[in-house]
């Protein structure tokens, strides 16, 4: 969807709107399904914190996309990756904040990981013509990495040695957007093994797979709250999607973003306290109109935390 025809410059950061949605209700409209109201038991009362990393398609070309870091607060935005001409996708924050690992383009059909330093921009390869690998994530240990690997149209979860050593698929995980539980008992994707994509978490050695979600549209990217209370990810048709939150085991499912923003790629702040989502609240309709915004838990006090003339998603959250 996202591939254009013409570049341009590295506009400055904006300062955080948080007073964008004053007029909003953050809620799910009325008359719709009790079951996707929001659940009081699930609180917000800090200010966030952490940075989140995403891609930013600065050229406005998918082809040249490049991972950018936000602080929480809507501070701190700046560039990571320096290669013009590379595709770079899916970043995730490392469990101690000092480095993002992502994907990026080596040469047709072969992506690989990489780890970044955040303070020295230093870079490790860490993969060798695997394939076409994405969504990789560092286990809550620092230990090992899930990541997805496709060949001949099938997805497939695997996992690394943290410097990229012994990588091996996970058996009976055929999927894709992996995310760790808190805890590292557990693996969540995203998968059509059994038809509609739904969420399944399975343990890393590839036993006890279990149907977690039951939407209509799910997509893949979804987080795990730090305290492995309750999930997010979401759902729905194209420019109609919604971020959805539910407990852990799937059960409670509800509707957490406002509608008409085309929601999508949520991730959870370390604290469990905040979700950061791409939408397109202010430029719907607009391919180059997808920002990073954060809202609570609870479903209220949505801020906008990029105003950039590209796209700017699938974001990560990180201490």
């Amino acid at each position: 969807m996202l591939i254009f025809l013409f570049a341009c410059s590295l506009p400055a950061a904006s300062a955080p709107a948080p007073d964008l949605f004053a007029t909003l209700a953050a809620v799910t409209p009325p008359g719709a399904d009790a079951t996707l109201q929001p659940d009081n038991s699930i609180t917000s009362t800090g200010e966030p914190t952490g940075k989140i990393a995403f891609v930013c398609q600065i050229f406005k070309v998918q082809a040249n996309n490049q991972i950018c870091i936000i602080n929480a607060d809507g501070t701190g935005f700046r560039r990571l990756t320096t290669d013009d001409k590379r595709q770079h996708y899916y970043p995730s924050i490392s469990p101690d904040g000092k480095s993002v690992i992502y994907a990026a383009f080596r040469e047709p059909g072969i992506y690989e990981i990489y780890e970044m330093d955040i303070a020295s921009g230093n870079v490790a390869q860490l993969t060798e013509r695997l394939g076409n690998l994405n969504g990789p994530e560092i286990s809550p240990d620092g230990a090992l990495i899930a990541f997805k690997l496709s060949t001949a149209g099938s997805n497939q979860i695997w996992l690394m040695d943290r410097d990229g050593g012994s990588p091996h698929p996970i058996p009976n995980a055929a999927g894709w957007d992996p995310t760790w539980s808190p805890d590292g008992a557990f693996i969540l994707f995203a998968s059509d093994m059994q038809g509609a994509i739904q969420l399944y978490r399975i343990k890393p050695d590839g036993s006890e797979l279990l149907k977690v979600s039951d939407l209509p549209a799910v997509r893949g990217r979804s987080d795990w709250s730090p305290d492995g209370r309750f999930i997010v990810t979401y759902s729905g048709p194209p420019w109609n999607r919604d971020v959805y939150i539910m407990n852990a085991d799937g059960s409670n499912t509800r509707m957490l973003t406002p509608t008409g923003g085309n929601s999508q790629g949520p991730s959870i702040s370390p604290d469990g306290e905040w979700v950061a989502f791409t939408s397109y609240f202010d430029h719907y309709g607009d391919d180059h109109g997808c920002e990073i915004y954060i809202i609570r838990v609870d479903g209220t006090d949505v801020r906008r935390l990029t105003d950039n003339g590209y796209c700017d998603y699938q974001p990560r959250w990180g201490p």
